[in-house]
């Protein structure tokens, strides 16, 4: 499940890319989007906060790729650890995500407040 919210929108997004320019890419073949991966930093940590391939473009490295350059980009900008969130229900995200070297954290209580009304939707 997700958040429908402004967070999401086309002016969420473009306020993130600009506060984080370097560090989210897209995937394109023949002028069609495969991929994008959306991360950032707060000086200290690196973060993953979004990443898809298209259905149609699964199983070909497209999101091995993406993850390696963000990382790489991450790292030029001094981060040495990076986290994500995954779902505990979506379960190729996370055999995707732990064999892309990413453990499971069983120590930690992830606990978020939202602070404007949200709709829920699964996702």
């Amino acid at each position: 499940m997700g958040f429908n919210n402004l967070d999401d929108s086309r002016e969420g997004i473009d306020k993130f890319l600009k506060r984080n320019p370097d560090t989210s890419f897209v995937s394109e073949e023949n002028g069609v989007l495969t991929g994008v991966i959306l991360a950032g930093n707060d000086g200290r940590r690196g973060y993953i906060y979004h990443m898809s391939v298209s259905e149609a473009y699964r199983r070909q490295g497209i999101g091995t790729k993406l993850v390696d350059t963000c990382l790489s980009a991450l790292e030029k900008e001094g981060i040495n650890k990076v986290a994500l969130l995954v779902f505990r229900y979506n379960e190729a995200g996370n055999a995707f995500w732990e064999k892309q070297g990413f453990a499971l954290r069983e120590d930690i209580a992830y606990r978020n407040r939202t602070l404007c009304e949200m709709i829920r939707i699964d996702t």
